[in-house]
Formats: C-alpha cells, structure tokens, sequence
C-alpha cells in the first residue's frame, strides 16, 4: 500500500510517499480502506513533536510510528478474528489509535474502538470530523453546556471551533458569539452564531459583555486576558497551552485552589464520541466545512497550509478517487 511516511521530526520536508507493507488485522480488528482522511493541528505537531514534552509517548530521537493521520473514512476491506459488528464492505468512519496510520490506503482498527458505520446518505468527506468535534464536544461536556449559557469562541472558524460552534447551539442550546477575523464573519453566522465579533477591527474582551463560559478553540489567548469576561461563577478553557504556557498554569492553579475557574480537560476516544458524532451529522446540527482538499501525492502541502494557522475547518486528503465516494 502507498503511505505517507516521516523517518524523523521536522518539517513537511521530511514527509515521503512510499509503498509499505499491507496490515493485516488482528484479532478483534479490522482492517479499512481509506478513502478520505484530514491533516489537523494534531499532525503537525506530531510531525514535529512540539511541544517536545510529546516524546516520551512519540519517541525520543525519532518517530516511533511513521504513519501520521487521526481522522479516517472508508470501506471495510478486512475483518480478524473475534470480531462482530462490522463486515467486509461497510462503511466506516472514526478516529485511529493514538491518532496513527490514517495518511496510507489502508489502516487496522480495533473493532471495538473509535470507529461506527457512515451515517446514510453522508459521503466520506463530510464525516472527518471526528478530531474537531471530539474536541470540541470534551470542553462542551466539561462545562455542563446546557439550554440558556451564555458561551464565547474564540476561534469559531478553525476544526475545534466550527464543531464547537454547531454543537453548542444546535445540540446543546447555548447562546453563541464567535470571535473570528472578517473573512469568517458570514460562515459563523451561517453555523448558527447569535453574535460574531471580528478580532480585527473590534477588541473581544472590551465589549462590557459577561459569558458563562469563554471557549478559546485555538489555544492564542489567556485566561489573564479574558477573565473579565466571565460572569460570576464563569468558567474559562483553552484548547492549547496560551502565550508562556499561561493556560496550563492557571488550570493547575485553578484545581489546587478548587475555584473552578480554568479547566484544561483531556478528551478520550471512544466509540462513544464517533456514535454522538454520527448521531449530530445524521441530525443536520453538525456539518463539515471544508478549506481545501488535496490527494495523498500531495500531502506535504497540505502539511504547510495547516501551518499557516489559516485554515478554515478541516483539509481533506483524498487517498481514494473522489467518484468512490459513493
């Protein structure tokens, strides 16, 4: 099979298109066909193990796992033993384990993990979402999101924060202001924001308002900049580690002094989390927005565009010929 394989950390650069061995699932997996798979944030970082504190997990000196990609949709080609639930030919999403092996025409899952057959109707584009909504969903529960919160975004229009958007109001029933820059204006709207702040022209945290919750999906502010939009008993989360590591200091902080104030949750993958996924899409309260899409060939610049920090929800790569979709 052809993979995206990376020998060592650093950058696109090091990433090659070889052929490797084909996988042969196990006992308790199965093995799909990869047709549509995304390059996130996560990868990135992986590609560079940055922050380096990932190398313990990642491998010291060099990649310990050599295929990158989290998010996967595809066919069933292969079932091993002991499994039930899924056979040959169906159609499967999900997330990989350890966020492994989704950049290669074929991966092994085990079948009682984050994996659940493709809502009807839905192509295998539109539900690598998984990552984002993942995310998204694990701060959403963190904060007990309910009918009637007040919840500010900042940055609606990235993975994490375009799911978290559609999920806080159309499944939860928040109220939802998006802080975004001018471009993305008109798509927060379109996912269902009550509010939309542009960053460029408007300062977010002076505008006299009071949140329940204060969301930053991108990991570029701080709980030092935003606590004055809190309204009392308000609750801040970032998804990333802020300017000097701020966020992850003020979580600690805010868990030894039991104010509740700073919550940092890590997400768990689950079948849970793709069922509640496919549930939502299935539903029309989530929705892939999708920036750009590139075929495998091409990854390394997809890799590069992510990097920019520019990206709008989720960069598909075709690794199956788009007309397959189906």
């Amino acid at each position: 099979m052809r993979a995206s394989i990376h020998e060592r950390y650093g950058s696109p650069d090091v990433l090659e298109i070889r052929d490797v061995s084909l996988p042969a699932p196990g006992p308790g997996e199965i093995r799909v066909a990869v047709h549509a798979a995304t390059v996130g944030r996560t990868d990135t970082c992986a590609l560079r193990a940055h922050p380096f504190f990932m190398r313990p997990s990642t491998g010291w000196l060099r990649p310990r796992r050599k295929i990158l990609g989290l998010d996967f949709a595809g066919t069933v080609d292969a079932v091993g033993e002991d499994v039930s639930g899924f056979s040959q030919g169906d159609r499967v999403f999900g997330l990989t384990p350890g966020g492994y092996g989704a950049h290669a025409e074929f991966v092994c899952i085990p079948a009682d993990g984050a994996v659940a057959p493709l809502p009807v109707g839905k192509r295998f584009d539109e539900v690598v979402v998984c990552e984002g909504a993942w995310y998204a969903d694990t701060y959403l529960r963190a904060f007990r999101l309910s009918r009637g919160h007040r919840l500010l975004i900042y940055g609606a229009s990235g993975a994490i924060g375009v799911a978290a958007l559609q999920l806080a109001k159309h499944h939860y029933g928040a109220e939802v202001t998006a802080v975004v820059a001018t471009r993305h204006l008109e798509l927060a709207r379109q996912l269902g924001a009550d509010r939309v702040i542009d960053y460029t022209v408007d300062d977010f945290t002076s505008t006299g308002d009071r949140y329940d919750i204060v969301f930053d999906a991108v990991g570029k502010t701080s709980y030092l900049r935003c606590r004055g939009l809190l309204a009392p008993g308000g609750v801040f989360a970032a998804t990333d580690l802020g300017p000097g590591w701020q966020n992850v200091f003020a979580a600690a902080i805010s868990s030894l002094t039991r104010s509740g104030r700073v919550l940092f949750p890590m997400p768990q993958a689950s079948r849970a989390i793709v069922d509640f996924v496919s549930a939502c899409l299935a539903a029309g309260e989530l929705r892939a927005v999708i920036d750009r899409r590139y075929p495998l060939d091409a990854i390394a610049d997809a890799y590069r565009y992510v990097e920019t920090q520019q990206k709008t929800g989720i960069v598909v790569i075709d690794i199956a010929p788009q007309d397959a979709d189906r």
